[in-house]
């Protein structure tokens, strides 16, 4: 199994709560921000308590810093990369979708702020640069010894946690955004066509349909 079809499981058997992620741009004006708020307007998706809460979420300053969010944007692309069926993690806003993960639920923030502070030391005792700085090959030198816990090191426990929890919050971010819909290939409340129990099922228990029921029932391979 390919680590795509993994993550598709991991994202499947998630229990999570549902929500839209709003991409917010920066303002320094905090007027300005209020004001970019009050613009949210009720939809389907919302009832008016959500909303304000959502609002208010989308309304508090940063968590991650740019260098912290820059290195959540590079371990998103390795967990879920551009492939050729969808986009990567990163164009899913997979990154903007774990800060706003970390005010709404904080009991997130300090195994990612302290995940991502342990990254960074191991990578600045073993090659002298921090994660984001590292070459391509480096990085996943430093992902593949805490992406895996039954063959990871006793001393890479921390690392292993705070991957474990990338992983899923990548997995959850990326399978709950419109492009990871897609990928998954679910298609809603689409209607459908029945032409009945395909024949190789109806030979494989020798059953039939009798000619009255072929009569009476509509077939969607007819044209007309």
């Amino acid at each position: 199994m390919d680590r795509r079809k993994s993550l598709k499981l991991i994202a499947a058997g998630a229990v999570a709560a549902p929500m839209a992620i709003a991409a917010c741009k920066a303002d320094n004006n905090k007027d300005g921000q209020e004001n970019k708020v009050a613009d949210n307007k009720f939809n389907l998706d919302r009832n008016p308590d959500e909303l304000k809460h959502e609002n208010k979420l989308l309304s508090e300053e940063k968590f991650f810093t740019p260098h912290e969010m820059a290195t959540i944007t590079i371990l998103a692309d390795i967990i879920i990369p551009k492939d050729d069926v969808s986009g990567s993690a990163s164009e899913a806003k997979v990154p903007e979708f774990i800060e706003f993960i970390v005010h709404d639920m904080p009991n997130h923030q300090v195994p990612l702020k302290g995940g991502l502070r342990w990254l960074d030391m191991h990578c600045l005792k073993t090659y002298n640069l921090s994660f984001k700085d590292c070459s391509n090959t480096q990085q996943m030198e430093v992902v593949n010894a805490i992406a895996f816990p039954k063959k990871a090191k006793p001393e890479m426990g921390q690392g292993v946690k705070f991957f474990s929890l990338m992983r899923d919050l990548t997995a959850t971010g990326f399978y709950t955004s419109e492009m990871g819909v897609k990928d998954l290939g679910y298609v809603g409340n689409t209607p459908t066509q029945w032409n009945g129990v395909p024949n190789d099922v109806l030979k494989q228990y020798k059953l039939a349909y009798t000619d009255k029921e072929l009569k009476e029932c509509v077939s969607f391979n007819k044209a007309g």
